[in-house]
């Protein structure tokens, strides 16, 4: 499970990379296209590392509460005369 967190991680890491990158190239491309793909790479370059930050403090939110409803659960069974026993 580590592991594949680390080349999950590994591959945003050079995705985020290769956006600077890839703003740059447009920037000195001459083509017809280059002034929307300017405007791509600027709006991913934003956009991007602001979507993952909101993912990433979302999936800690949701993991608290989980957490913090699993703990406040109380797991009762029967005892053997019949009764309630809490564990």
């Amino acid at each position: 499970m580590k592991n594949t967190k680390r080349v999950f991680a590994l591959v945003g890491v050079l995705l985020l990379l290769c956006i600077p990158v890839l703003l740059v190239i447009g920037a000195f491309t001459a083509s017809r296209d280059s002034a929307a793909l300017f405007k791509a790479s600027i709006f991913c370059a934003i956009v991007v590392p602001i979507m993952v930050y909101a993912y990433m403090l979302i999936y800690r939110l949701i993991k608290k509460n989980n957490k913090e409803q699993i703990d406040s659960k109380q797991i009762y069974k029967k005892d053997d005369q019949g009764g309630i026993d809490n564990q």
